[in-house]
């Protein structure tokens, strides 16, 4: 759950940054089940735990009351395609991007730290 730190930086959960990096870049939003897609297929290919919708929807959920992502109901018709459900298509905010690149940033700042400074 993304936690809003003193002095406003908001800290993302690793599932709100993962989520978050699929849909940068996509301005028409990216449905939920392909941003389930995407995020298991990463995992699977570097041998991390996959991900369900049992957490994905609930995460989106937060990150939409929280302002890190926007929400639309898709146009297109009900059908087998879609399993008779309507889209819901997510796009990452400006609050959103901006938490994205703080988290991107603090680990790049992690990146650069030398492991043993003081030997």
């Amino acid at each position: 759950m993304a936690k809003k730190q003193d002095g406003g930086v908001i800290i993302l959960s690793a599932t709100e940054e993962d989520i978050l990096t699929v849909i940068w870049g996509h301005s028409q939003g990216v449905y939920g089940l392909d941003i389930l897609n995407r995020i298991n297929k990463a995992n699977k290919e570097t041998n991390r735990r996959e991900i369900g919708v049992g957490s994905l929807y609930p995460a989106l959920k937060r990150m939409e009351q929280q302002g890190l992502v926007t929400a639309r109901w898709g146009e297109e018709a009900l059908g087998e395609e879609s399993g008779g459900a309507r889209r819901r298509y997510y796009a990452i905010s400006a609050d959103g991007e901006q938490a994205l690149i703080a988290t991107q940033q603090y680990r790049q700042q992690l990146s650069l730290s030398p492991i043993f400074a003081n030997t």
